[in-house]
């Protein structure tokens, strides 16, 4: 499982959204920003910016293959709980499919708060709710729920998203924005990007559901998707906001 290649396909998908709000959040404007769990450096690697750009992981193999993919960046490893930075030592601090895998993602919303300076934009650009997954024909509706109960296994909230505004309103953190990305869709992915999902899927579920009823599924899948029967919406949330100077740490 090429999983720089999934990083990268999952920043394709927030990346009009990302554009927008650094440019609101005056992402050129500032001196330093920090991604949190910012994995191989897919995302670090597509920011044009002169700002000082930091980057944090917890698995030492990402850290260095972001250091090599997004060789602009300052990438160390670190632990999304105890972020090794003096407090209100950013403009923007940021996360993508991160809070899903944390079991305290509260705690890591008021840490990056801790690190973020008065005015700065704290913002969640992508987390899932499998809660309202919807895949058609029905017989490919058991997809979304074995994607789910893999996540749970692994120790993921799958159904995060639908939480995120309330996390961040937990924290203290002012929203500025928040709403769903469209994931929606009923136009037959890439080969490519196809094949990627499925490999994804195969190493969520190994030893869970057996290859062969996978294999079936994939056919059907694939099938679907030829006759235009395929029908796929995964809402996926995210949350923009502010430390007021209120609550700023």
């Amino acid at each position: 499982m090429d999983w720089h290649q999934r990083y990268i396909q999952q920043a394709n998908w927030t990346r009009d959204l990302r554009d927008y709000i650094f440019h609101q959040a005056g992402l050129d404007k500032a001196r330093r920003i920090l991604e949190v769990g910012c994995g191989t450096g897919a995302i670090l690697s597509q920011l044009n910016t002169p700002v000082a750009i930091h980057g944090v992981d917890i698995e030492p193999a990402h850290v260095m293959q972001a250091r090599v993919n997004a060789p602009a960046a300052s990438v160390v490893h670190a632990d999304a709980f105890s972020l090794p930075y003096p407090t209100h030592s950013f403009e923007i601090v940021f996360c993508h499919f991160l809070l899903l895998w944390l079991p305290n993602p509260l705690l890591a919303l008021q840490e990056m708060m801790r690190v973020t300076i008065a005015g700065g934009h704290i913002i969640a650009f992508a987390e899932p709710d499998y809660s309202s997954r919807i895949d058609k024909p029905k017989e490919l509706a058991q997809i979304g729920q074995w994607q789910a109960d893999a996540l749970q296994e692994q120790g993921a909230d799958p159904n995060i998203g639908g939480r995120l505004a309330e996390l961040f309103y937990q924290a203290g953190i002012q929203i500025i924005e928040t709403g769903a990305i469209s994931q929606s869709t009923s136009e037959p992915p890439s080969s490519a990007e196809w094949e990627l999902e499925w490999a994804v899927l195969k190493a969520d579920l190994a030893g869970i559901v057996p290859d062969k009823t996978i294999q079936t599924i994939k056919e059907l899948d694939a099938k679907a998707w030829q006759n235009g029967e395929r029908k796929l919406h995964v809402p996926t949330h995210y949350a923009w906001g502010i430390v007021t100077g209120d609550n700023a740490v």
